[in-house]
């Protein structure tokens, strides 16, 4: 049985939508969810559920050996069949396609959870604020690590000491949470915007993918290292991994689809995904790269990068982008000139009201090029 709450008494464990519950209560509550929902189920389903009945749940299952599913109400993946070492049955993000359909152990979280409080300082007094919904596994893996380590899990950022969110929701957050004193970013690299709105709070960012949870991580402004206990390959400069924190079933060396480099101890650079490399007559221009220098321009709230079909190129760089109304187009093309090299400068700029955004806050770039094609 996984000791799932780091907490007892009259420690504050949840607060969210509006209701509360002490660690005493919490715990109670999950016994009465095993009693209530029968001893013989072998799988719950929680993708449904208002978030304090989810993490109820899910901590019911750990406690039981029971099978919980947390996925996108909106967005199932097919799912053929349980493996019966099962613990989540979650589903990979979709900012590159369709969800696929993840099955992790209980091990394979919890074993990390260790490394991952000695780097983000999280205890029992932390109110640790989740910004997005649980079938988000970046969000789901902080909520049950904060009862892991018995700290409150909050949706109050006024309450807020410590928050996961990815950079473009952090923006927005910091304003909001006076006590907060860090941040734990993900799903997608830290931009300098994001940096500097989060002035003055310790920045703590972490790599990883839905299929292998934590890879790397650091302490802003300190480079990227691997995890204890992982591995890392560079393969025609992309990533594999090999990983004690893999879903049921990754091969042992999996391919995360990355590009990236390797240093000396285990330093870890990621320039962005395979498949958003971009061949503009012989030269590669990463996707990633274009839009974090872009989303630094005035008149740009977010962006996506993505290839076009050029006849001699072989491709052209396309920028889909949501303005905020402070600068017109050729003044936003005007300064990118000054930024970028001739190579990664966008030759089609659309404007759109709202990109397409994953449950995390992600860009949807899979989509993106989908509408675009």
């Amino acid at each position: 049985m996984i000791a799932v709450l780091g907490g007892a008494g009259d420690q504050p464990a949840l607060d969210v939508d509006g209701r509360t519950y002490t660690y005493a209560q919490l715990d109670r509550a999950i016994d009465r969810w095993i009693d209530e929902h029968g001893s013989d189920a072998s799988v719950h389903d929680a993708s449904e559920l208002p978030v304090a009945d989810a993490l109820i749940c899910v901590c019911a299952g750990a406690r039981r050996g029971t099978a919980v599913i947390v996925e996108n109400p909106d967005a199932r993946p097919d799912r053929p069949a349980i493996p019966p070492s099962a613990f989540l049955l979650v589903a990979t993000s979709g900012s590159t396609g369709r969800p696929r359909p993840l099955a992790r152990t209980a091990a394979s979280w919890f074993d990390s959870f260790p490394a991952f409080t000695a780097i983000t300082g999280i205890d029992a007094t932390d109110h640790v604020l989740i910004t997005g919904p649980l079938h988000a596994t970046m969000h789901l893996f902080g909520a049950v690590h904060a009862l892991w380590r018995g700290a409150c899990v909050t949706d109050d950022p006024s309450r807020a000491t410590v928050v996961h969110a990815v950079p473009a929701v952090l923006r927005d957050v910091v304003g909001k949470a006076p006590k907060l004193r860090t941040a734990i970013v993900a799903g997608t690299a830290l931009d300098d915007g994001a940096r500097a709105v989060a002035d003055g709070i310790e920045i703590v960012e972490y790599y990883g993918a839905a299929e292998l949870s934590l890879v790397a991580a650091r302490k802003v402004p300190e480079p990227l290292r691997l995890l204890d206990g992982v591995d890392a390959d560079i393969r025609d400069g992309l990533l594999y991994v090999r990983s004690p924190y893999s879903v049921i079933g990754a091969p042992d060396w999996f391919g995360v689809g990355d590009l990236a480099e390797l240093g000396d101890n285990g330093e870890l650079t990621v320039r962005g995904r395979g498949d958003s490399a971009i061949n503009v007559g012989g030269t590669t221009v990463v996707a990633e790269d274009v839009e974090r220098i872009l989303e630094t321009l005035d008149g740009i709230d977010a962006v996506a990068v993505v290839g076009s079909p050029h006849p001699v190129l072989g491709e052209t760089v396309t920028a889909v982008v949501e303005l905020d109304g402070t600068a017109e187009i050729a003044e936003i093309r005007a300064h990118a000139r000054r930024a970028l090299t001739k190579e990664a400068m966008p030759r089609r700029w659309v404007p759109i009201e709202a990109l397409p955004r994953t449950a995390s806050g992600k860009v949807a770039r899979g989509r993106v090029r989908d509408w675009l094609a």
